[in-house]
């Protein structure tokens, strides 16, 4: 019997073949959703991207606002990147955003790490939920940055756009005390002391921000540290700010590294 009951999966929504999904999630205790987008690859197993929102968001940020499916589609169409899917999935939409963290009445964390791909190794056999991809934008861009350093062996890289890069920023955003993300103490929500712990185990990670974002400074403090812990990454800055006009753009970069690692390419540098 599946974990996941009382599950729904829509028809396609539009010519790229974007879905929704919503299931009963153990890790939340509720509801969770997601949008769905999964190319045809004939008998090829699919690579899965899970690509997470920023705070006051949803699952269809990065359909609606993001336009990711359809980057993701142009780009595999000139044959610039191979297939993968991709999967969207809310923040577990706890407060104004959950962190992907755990708290002490749901666990975002695990809905990303074990819900997600769990469910979606149901329904879609054809796509690869043993290892996969997560990437990012702000909020996003710090859970994509967390867990994947914290559970490293469950993932193949980690791309960040615009992240947070320390729980206490996140009070830029969000109205609840920071305590609220600290069930389980400082150290677990911080991306540097899983950065240190399973260094010999990371995947290969980029992040990128623009110069006028005010989370800049954040990010260029986190590529100094990775510098000084000799954690090999690759660390961009380009014009821009802190909105989708930025993100719609520089995910495609986040869909080249894909493809650089499915290539067996190097992926990551101390750049």
């Amino acid at each position: 019997m599946s974990r996941y009951r009382n599950a729904n999966v829509s028809e396609p929504v539009n010519a790229a073949g974007v879905r929704f999904a919503t299931l009963y999630s153990p890790a939340l205790g509720r509801r969770g959703d997601m949008t769905l987008y999964v190319p045809d690859a004939g008998s090829r197993e699919l690579p899965l991207l899970i690509l997470l929102h920023g705070v006051y968001g949803s699952h269809w940020n990065w359909w609606a606002c993001g336009h990711a499916p359809e980057t993701a589609a142009e780009m595999m169409g000139s044959g610039s990147v191979r297939s993968f899917a991709i999967a969207m999935p809310s923040d577990g939409l706890w407060g104004e955003g959950s962190g992907y963290i755990a708290h002490r009445d749901s666990d975002a964390e695990a809905w990303i790490m074990e819900d997600v791909p769990g469910f979606i190794g149901e329904v879609l056999p054809g796509v690869r939920t043993d290892r996969f991809y997560l990437a990012g934008l702000s909020m996003g861009g710090y859970g994509a940055l967390r867990m994947g350093m914290k559970h490293a062996p469950k993932v193949k890289g980690i791309s960040a756009h615009s992240a947070v890069t320390r729980i206490q920023d996140l009070r830029a955003f969000v109205q609840e005390p920071v305590e609220e993300y600290l069930p389980a103490g400082e150290a677990n929500a911080e991306i540097l002391h899983w950065a240190n712990k399973n260094r010999a185990m990371l995947p290969p990670i980029r992040f990128d921000c623009g110069r006028e974002d005010s989370l800049l400074e954040g990010n260029r403090d986190l590529h100094r540290a990775l510098l000084d812990l000799n954690i090999p990454h690759t660390y961009e800055e380009h014009g821009g700010g802190h909105t989708w006009e930025y993100w719609q753009e520089h995910v495609r970069r986040t869909f080249r590294f894909i493809e650089e690692i499915e290539a067996g390419g190097a992926a990551s540098s101390n750049a």
